[in-house]
């Protein structure tokens, strides 16, 4: 499951920036739904809303590390939820590599292809963005529910000491 959503979620970003690239000029905005959505095509040197632009190695040495652990650590995962999770994560953390590592002005600086543009949002973003904030947010739900690698349910003892795995339907 996270193998297929990642490479979802990746071929889903390639695509749309190879769509982005092809038919649409840089820093002109195209109106989808008046000035609330509007995809605008610009190229981010740095990170979120272009922090941190002159680092940009850093991000692509970052994003590697991140894709190692996923990849090293993904034997682990029992649950569909924690693949769809990590699969989201992958799948967009690969689509923000690739364009680090293979994007104008060169290897392991290349600039991220963002150009969805919400009117409220102060950033713009891609589908690699939505994948990886999707994946936190299914990553808050999980913990919040107190939901295992296993898929089932982590109760703290009644003593107070290490959690116990229960089923989801415990009491």
């Amino acid at each position: 499951m996270l193998a297929v959503v990642a490479a979802c979620v990746y071929a889903l970003d390639q695509f749309s920036k190879y769509l982005v690239t092809q038919n649409l000029t840089e820093r002109e905005p195209v109106a989808v739904l008046g000035e609330l959505l509007q995809l605008n095509f610009v190229r981010n040197p740095g990170a979120a809303f272009s922090l941190f632009s002159g680092t940009t190695w850093v991000f692509a040495i970052i994003a590697t590390a991140v894709t190692i652990f996923i990849v090293v650590f993904a034997h682990r995962i029992r649950s569909i939820a924690w693949a769809v999770l990590f699969g989201l994560l992958l799948g967009g953390n690969l689509g923000n590599l690739t364009d680090r590592l293979f994007r104008e002005p060169g290897f392991g600086v290349g600039h991220v292809v963002d150009f969805i543009q919400i009117y409220w949002f102060p950033a713009i973003f891609n589908v690699a963005d939505m994948a990886i904030v999707a994946s936190m947010g299914v990553f808050i739900v999980l913990t919040i529910r107190g939901i295992g690698l296993t898929g089932k349910r982590i109760e703290p003892s009644p003593a107070g000491g290490d959690a116990a795995a229960a089923p989801l339907d415990a009491p």
